[in-house]
């Protein structure tokens, strides 16, 4: 049987979560049972309806701009080189063609299979965070640490990139005589950030190690962009803290100015409670990959983090090259002195000599399910065909397709349509998932980085009047008195908030009042202060959402002050919008 014009084939698209590959369904003369057996030639076409290009765009759309995880897409992009179908085409050529590029198709008697033209083995997404824990890990430290590089190097020893796109990246980058930044370009990708050598945005990639699938956010070390690397940060389960070994280069970092100490605090500020220290560039030690200098860091940076609040015994420290990825997945041959790191927990002790061992030795954090939703939102795309796409960790409840969810503090009330994870179709997602969830009937200019994302039928969240906060001051040059106005960096929101009155200064340890109504506060005091924020700003009590009661006060671009807080006035509801979609949705339930 031979067919000798091009057919017209209707095409229904269909995924499931539980499955990796779409249901594809035929309405045609032409039916799957009718072409068994057929054998290709080039100048066989296949003419497909619109669909299964409009959904492969979709897909990548969305998810190439957030994740880049066409490796997992339910449509089997190629594992190695990710080539989509391509979005604006209305026929694909069939097995067997000469094509220069996409994906190819094969008619079985049941389902279609894509396979990638450059021959590449397709890689089925089953294991997709359902089965393993899914963690989220913040890699921060000083600029030029090596924290790009380390991070590209580890996606790309897990198999999260191919060799082929890692010597492209080598190329661009001799080309630019930057050759030393191919790693560190896997993550850099804005244009900007690979003409200066540095990570301007927070960046997300992901990978798996034997227990977690893992979601890497590598955060800017550049004091310039530190508004960003709090937004990644406040994200993260676990950081892992890269220092530089290098002569002159760790004591840069470490130093009063230096932002490895910032990003320290900062990271302890915003929650996160394991932490994993890399001492990067052990090749350019004097010696290289020097026992005494390790040692030597080890001791500084264990007596850092533990003034800030980290217990030392439970933090690895791992001698690594992220350039030459000793220690990486693996022991290295170069440091035959270093035994490993043991770490002792509540759970256990553990040990290993990787740092691949010490991410998968982390404890699986708690996740909140039992409270209300709260989703602050990191960013918010407009995607073609689709709608408004808010992206953001959930922090505490569940989101699922078909819920009404309240916006604060702009108050406005609308249906959540779709929830993806990593090009998952997600029944419902729990706390620690980055997602993206498409809402209907919203612009894209009614939503921004820093609003609240809730229930709106479980306590949802609102706009904040004013609140009360323990505020810790760490490093200001001056006194700070009533009036005072830097910018809060709380969650994913950076506002300005006016200290309104403080009204009593405490011992930073026991909390016990030392004085009522202080003049002023300097460098080491706490105090319970009311603050007022500038714009309208979504904030909840620590006690009740951690973290969304916690925050860093940020001026003369260093971080001054923490604090945590105790207690939050409300706004009245005024105004906001309720769309027809969640009118709609609640006159159903």
């Amino acid at each position: 049987m031979a067919v000798r014009k091009a057919a017209r084939l209707f095409v229904l698209v269909t995924t499931s979560p539980s499955s990796g590959s779409p249901k594809i369904r035929f309405r045609s003369e032409l039916t799957p049972s009718a072409t068994s057996g057929l054998v290709w030639t080039s100048h066989h076409h296949i003419r497909l309806s619109l669909a299964v290009c409009f959904y492969a765009s979709w897909r990548r759309k969305i998810w190439g701009r957030h994740f880049d995880c066409a490796r997992h897409s339910p449509l089997r992009f190629c594992a190695h080189c990710c080539l989509p179908a391509r979005p604006r085409t209305s026929s694909v050529r069939a097995l067997g063609a000469p094509t220069s590029g996409g994906l190819q198709l094969r008619l079985t008697r049941s389902s279609l299979s894509f396979f990638c033209s450059q021959g590449h083995t397709p890689r089925s997404p089953e294991v997709m965070g359902k089965e393993k824990t899914h963690i989220n890990i913040v890699v921060i430290g000083h600029v030029d640490s090596g924290k790009s590089t380390t991070t590209g190097h580890l996606i790309y020893k897990c198999g999260g990139i191919d060799k082929r796109t890692i010597e492209k990246f080598e190329k661009e980058a001799q080309e630019m005589g930057k050759g030393s930044f191919k790693y560190a370009w896997v993550l850099d990708k804005l244009k900007a950030e690979r003409e200066r050598g540095i990570t301007i945005d927070i960046t997300l990639w992901k990978f798996e190690t034997p227990r977690y699938y893992v979601t890497v956010i590598d955060a800017p070390g550049h004091r310039d962009f530190i508004k960003n690397m709090i937004t990644g940060t406040s994200q993260a389960d676990c950081a892992v803290l890269v220092v530089a070994a290098g002569t002159g280069e760790f004591e840069a970092g470490i130093s009063k100015n230096g932002q490895t100490r910032e990003h320290a605090l900062l990271a302890y500020t915003l929650g996160v409670k394991q932490m994993i220290v890399g001492v990067n560039k052990m090749d350019t030690t004097e010696p290289p990959f020097s026992q005494s200098r390790f040692e030597e860091i080890q001791k500084e940076v264990s007596a850092y983090i533990k003034k800030i609040g980290y217990n030392p015994a439970t933090v690895p420290f791992v001698p690594i090259s992220g350039w030459n990825g000793d220690n990486m997945l693996d022991a290295s041959p170069n440091m035959g002195w270093y035994k490993g790191w043991t770490i002792e927990r509540k759970s256990g002790k553990s040990e290993g000599k990787s740092l691949l061992q010490a991410l998968d030795a982390m404890e699986p954090p708690t996740r909140p399910t039992d409270k209300p939703l709260r989703l602050p939102l990191q960013d918010v795309y407009k995607i073609g065909g689709i709608g408004t796409v808010p992206v953001g960790r959930v922090e505490t409840g569940l989101l699922k397709p078909g819920m009404v969810v309240t916006f604060a503090p702009a108050n406005i009330t609308t249906e959540v349509k779709s929830v993806e994870m990593h090009h998952e179709a997600l029944t419902e997602a729990v706390p620690g998932d980055n997602v993206g969830f498409n809402v209907k009937n919203v612009s894209v200019k009614e939503l921004r980085r820093g609003y609240v994302c809730g229930d709106s039928k479980d306590s949802p969240p609102k706009s904040t009047e004013e609140f009360t906060a323990q505020v810790i001051v760490l490093n200001h040059p001056g006194q700070i008195s009533n009036g005072y106005t830097p910018v809060l960096d709380c969650h994913t929101a950076h506002i300005a908030c006016k200290f309104r009155e403080i009204k009593e200064k405490c011992d930073r340890r026991s909390g016990k009042k030392l004085e009522d109504n202080p003049k002023f506060i300097k460098s080491g005091d706490a105090a319970i202060i009311d603050l007022v924020p500038s714009k309208p700003m979504c904030v909840e009590t620590f006690t009740d959402f951690p973290p969304l009661g916690r925050f860093a006060v940020r001026d003369m671009r260093q971080t001054v002050a923490v604090g945590v807080i105790k207690s939050v006035k409300p706004k009245e509801a005024s105004g906001g919008k309720v769309t027809k979609a969640a009118e709609k949705a609640q006159k159903k339930k």
